[in-house]
């Protein structure tokens, strides 16, 4: 295995724990920035930041074909759990993805790229706001990725074990979409439901018929997710609910699909109104793009993981994640893979991300580290032919 030095496989390991300790929500990455470009800096790599408030671009090199190298840094609103030696110092907040080790991660490529690069340019993309808050956007809107003419990440995975990595073509995440359906009916009180509306009756039949729509609507060869994530209604006991309020997910990979569920769901909460002479209502909001990676891209990450593991480190996939992932902004410009990084921490099997008790392991660091920079030089390598 051809991975990175002990000591910078325990500079990184530093980092990473430096800014678990601080995690910092989306847009808010002030400290994680710092450290960032304090680490640039000592490695004598320019940089550029607030970009998109709290972003970090740095540059190695400024000729030649141009690639980028992207990692997010911001947290989650979930409080911590895991009873480590570095846990989060801030109530409320924990690095529960993986984020504090993709900083690190890169930070790593960083410094064996700036030692080993000989032609070519790589941009450093450290961006804010990931979960939920579209950051890659962010850094699109900037303008400097303009020139890149290939973008890639890692993505730590608690699925896969530590040395094995998932480099697949085409869609490997989902659209990321949001409904929420308004009920009014007309409130009275429980003894005499003739009078009234049952808004919570509404709802119920539209929780149940929303349902129907993936196992009896959309061909089952797509992978699609329809989920009811909240309902509220009523207030009382024994009154009829005037009112009820649902919101959920819907997940899809491919873009018929996606616009044939919301019609789905845009029709079966019409027919509930209509059959219960209720007023009711959907609005939908659109999320992430599908994360798909492009073909070319894709064999060179898999070249470059032959290269610094061997062909037995790559995993067949298979199937896309229903999650969802706003390095989809990146590849709609530029082409690129996101890779799913293997860190499953032994006595963790069970514990997901965005879990309280979540951790991974540490080796995966010096493994992304060198897959990163691996595939930034060959790259260049392919573009410069």
């Amino acid at each position: 295995m051809n991975t990175v030095s002990e000591e910078l496989f325990q500079q990184m390991i530093r980092i990473r724990r430096e800014i678990h300790m601080h995690p910092e929500l989306g847009y808010q990455e002030e400290k994680t920035a710092s450290i960032i470009t304090e680490e640039l800096e000592r490695l004598g790599i320019k940089s550029t930041t607030g970009i998109g408030k709290t972003g970090v671009v740095g540059q190695i090199n400024d000729s030649g074909p141009v690639v980028a190298l992207r990692a997010d840094m911001d947290a989650l609103a979930i409080q911590e759990e895991t009873g480590l030696e570095f846990a989060s110092k801030t109530d409320g907040i924990m690095h529960a993805c993986g984020h504090d080790g993709h900083v690190a991660m890169l930070l790593g490529a960083a410094s064996i790229l700036k030692k080993t690069l000989k032609a070519g340019s790589v941009l450093l993309v450290f961006q804010p706001a990931e979960e939920g808050g579209g950051g890659a956007q962010k850094i699109m809107d900037s303008g400097l990725l303009d020139d890149a003419k290939a973008i890639y990440a890692c993505h730590l995975d608690r699925h896969y074990k530590t040395g094995k990595l998932v480099v697949q073509p085409g869609p490997i995440s989902a659209f990321t979409d949001r409904f929420d359906i308004s009920i009014r009916g007309k409130g009275g009180h429980a003894a005499q439901p003739h009078d009234a509306i049952d808004a919570i009756v509404v709802a119920s039949l539209i929780v149940m018929s929303l349902q129907t729509i993936v196992s009896r609507e959309v061909n089952p060869l797509y992978p699609s997710i329809v989920s009811v994530g909240r309902i509220e209604g009523g207030s009382v006991p024994n009154a009829v609910a005037e009112s009820a309020n649902l919101s959920g997910t819907v997940r899809t990979t491919e873009t018929q699909i996606r616009e044939q569920i919301m019609s789905g769901i845009t029709r079966i909460v019409d027919a509930a109104g209509i059959l219960h002479n209720a007023d009711v209502s959907v609005d939908f909001t659109m999320g992430y793009p599908s994360v798909i990676n492009t073909v070319e891209e894709v064999e060179i990450a898999r070249a470059a993981v032959t290269n610094i593991i061997g062909e037995e480190a790559l995993v067949d996939g298979q199937f896309a994640s229903m999650g969802g992932e706003d390095f989809s902004y990146y590849l709609e410009k530029i082409p690129g893979c996101l890779i799913r990084l293997g860190a499953l921490k032994d006595g963790l099997e069970g514990i997901p991300a965005h879990s309280s008790t979540f951790d991974f392991d540490e080796n995966a660091l010096k493994i992304g580290a060198a897959f990163l920079a691996e595939t930034a030089k060959l790259t260049i390598d392919h573009l410069s032919k």
